[in-house]
C-alpha cells in the first residue's frame, strides 16, 4: 500500500481521535548561554580537534534512560573541532559553566509573557543526558522558565505546557563508520523550547498554532535562517502510543506529515503489530521514518555547578511593560508602499526592524524589502550597505554581488565598490572620446560603462557623454 497516495484521498481517520502537540526550539540571537563566547557559526578551518567517548549515567530516578542506553550500545567515538579565539574551556567541559546569559534570559521571559505564561520565581537548572555526541559533556543544560500559557485558535484554546531555556548542541560535520565529527561553534547557543499540550485534534489547528508561535518569535531577538529553528510534532491516534516526529519545519508540510502518520499508525493497529512510543524523522515528502526509542524522565538530574535561578518580579514587570505587538501586513504595506505579499514576506523574515531603522532619501523601501527577504545577512552589514547606497558611495549595480558574497560569509571591503564622483566620471569619458573619435554613440557608451566597472550610474554616464560630444 502506498500511504502517501492513500493520504491524498478523503480518509476515515479524519474522524479519529487525534492528539497533536508541538515542541519548538528557536535559537536566540544573543551570546552563548553559560560562557562568553560569540554565537557565531564559522566556515574557516578549525584550529584544534579533540576526541571523546561518552557514557550513560543514571538520571534523577536512579534509572538508565532507554534512549540513552540505545545510544550507548553504538559505542561511537566523537571528534570535536574548535577555534582558539571563539571556543573556551566551558564548551570543552574542562571548566564549570559561568552565570547564565542575562540577555538570553530576558528574551525567553519576553516570549513567555507573549504566550500568556506564568513565570517561575525560582527554578532549578537541570542536566539532560545526551550521548549521541552532540554535547561534549554528555548532557544538555535546560531550565524550566514558565508554564500554563495558551494560544487562541479558531478551533479553541491550545495550552502552552512549558517554556524552557537551554543550550543548543554541537554542529554535526560528518559521520564516517563509527566516528562522528562535531564543531563546537553551535554548542551553547541559547535555545527557547516551547512545548504545547497535546490538545490539538486536527492538522489545520496545528498549522494555525505553529504559524502564530512563529509570529511571536519574530517579534523577539531570535536568529534567522536555516537551522535556527527546529519544530517537532508529538502525535498519536486513539490506542496508539505517543510518537515524536523530529524536524517538521515547513508549515506547508505540517498537515501532510500528520495525515501520513495517522494513516501509518492506523495500519499498524489494524495489523495488530506490537507498538511502543518512539521517535521518528520527518522526511521532505511528508512521510516519516524510525529514529530511536522515546526518551523518558530518567535522563534528567540537577546541575551541580550552578545555584538555583531566581527571577525577580521587578524584571518581569519591566519586560511586560515593553512587550512588542504583532504587526499585520496591511499596516506595513500602507506605511512603506509595499505590496501585501512583500509586506508579509518582510514580516516573516524578521527583518522588518531593519527597514524601520533605515532613514533613506534615495533608496525606495520596496528595493530594501526585496533584499531583506532574499539574503541571510546580519543587521549591521545590511545597514552599512544600504547607507552607502543611499549616499551614492556604492552603485546599485553592485548590491546583488555584495549581498551574495556577504550571505556566503565572505569578508568584504566596501571601499572596493566605491563609485566615481562626477569629476572622475567626466575625466574618464573625455579620455575615451579623445581615443575613439569615430566610434558610434552606443559603442562608446558601452566602452565607458565597461571602463567604469559598474561604479557609476548609467543615467549619469549617458547625460555626461551627451553633454561632452555636443
Amino acid at each position: 500500500m502506498n500511504l502517501m497516495t492513500d493520504c491524498k484521498k478523503k480518509h476515515s481517520y479524519t474522524k479519529m481521535v487525534m492528539k497533536i502537540g508541538f515542541e519548538i526550539h528557536q535559537q536566540l540571537n544573543t551570546g552563548k548561554l553559560f560562557c562568553r563566547c560569540p554565537s557565531e557559526l564559522r566556515k574557516d578551518e578549525p584550529d584544534f580537534k579533540i576526541k571523546r567517548k561518552l557514557y550513560a549515567v543514571r538520571g534523577e530516578t536512579s534509572e538508565f534512560d532507554k534512549a540513552v542506553n540505545y545510544e550507548a550500545s553504538k559505542e561511537k567515538d566523537f571528534v570535536y573541532e574548535g577555534y582558539n579565539d571563539t571556543t573556551c574551556l566551558v564548551e570543552l567541559d574542562e571548566q564549570p559553566p559561568l552565570e547564565i546569559n542575562q540577555d538570553a534570559l530576558n528574551e525567553v521571559l519576553k516570549i513567555a509573557l507573549l504566550l500568556n505564561c506564568k513565570i517561575f520565581p525560582v527554578t532549578q537548572i537541570m542536566r539532560k543526558t545526551v550521548i549521541d555526541g552532540s554535547n561534549v559533556s554528555g548532557f544538555q543544560r535546560t531550565i524550566l522558565i514558565a508554564k500554563d500559557g495558551f494560544v487562541e485558535t479558531k478551533y479553541g484554546k491550545v495550552k502552552i505546557d512549558s517554556i524552557c531555556l537551554e543550550e543548543d548542541a554541537a554542529r554535526i560535520i560528518k559521520k564516517e563508520n563509527n566516528v562522528s565529527v562535531y564543531r563546537l561553534d553551535r554548542l551553547g547557543i541559547p535555545l527557547v523550547e516551547i512545548a504545547t499540550s497535546p490538545s490539538m485534534n486536527n492538522p489545520e489547528q496545528a498549522k494555525e498554532v505553529a504559524l502564530y508561535i512563529g509570529k511571536i518569535l519574530r517579534l523577539c531577538n531570535v536568529k534567522r535562517g536555516i537551522g535556527t529553528i527546529r519544530q517537532d510534532v508529538n502525535f498519536n491516534i486513539e490506542n496508539y502510543p505517543r510518537v515524536e516526529i523530529k524536524g517538521v519545519q515547513e508549515p506547508t508540510l505540517i498537515v501532510k506529515t500528520i495525515n501520513f502518520e495517522a494513516e501509518r499508525q492506523k495500519n499498524e493497529l489494524n495489523l495488530k503489530k506490537e507498538v511502543e512510543a518512539h521517535v521518528r524523522k520527518a522526511e521532505a515528502d511528508g512521510t516519516t521514518s524510525y529514529l530511536r526509542p522515546m526518551p523518558g524522565k530518567a535522563r534528567m538530574y540537577p546541575e551541580t555547578d550552578l545555584p538555583l535561578l531566581k527571577i525577580d518580579k521587578s524584571l518581569i514587570e519591566k519586560i511586560n511593560k515593553n512587550l512588542p505587538k504583532i504587526i499585520e501586513p496591511e499596516e506595513i504595506s500602507k506605511k512603506y508602499s509595499l505590496s501585501k505579499d512583500l509586506a508579509k514576506a518582510l514580516i516573516d523574515s524578521g527583518n522588518l526592524k531593519i527597514l524601520e531603522k533605515l532613514k533613506m532619501e534615495n533608496v525606495k523601501p520596496a528595493f530594501i524589502a526585496e533584499n531583506l527577504i532574499k539574503y541571510d545577512i546580519n543587521e549591521e552589514d545590511f545597514i552599512k550597505v544600504f547607507e552607502k547606497l543611499d549616499k551614492g558611495e556604492i552603485s546599485k549595480n553592485h548590491v546583488v554581488e555584495i549581498f551574495e558574497k556577504l550571505s556566503k560569509g565572505e569578508k568584504l571591503d566596501l571601499d572596493e565598490y566605491k563609485t566615481f564622483d562626477d569629476k572622475e566620471i567626466e575625466k574618464i569619458i573625455k579620455k575615451l572620446i579623445e581615443e575613439n573619435k569615430d566610434i558610434p554613440f552606443n559603442a562608446l557608451m558601452g566602452m565607458i560603462m565597461k571602463e567604469l566597472k559598474g561604479k557609476a550610474d548609467g543615467k549619469t554616464v549617458m547625460d555626461t557623454l551627451k553633454k561632452l560630444i555636443k
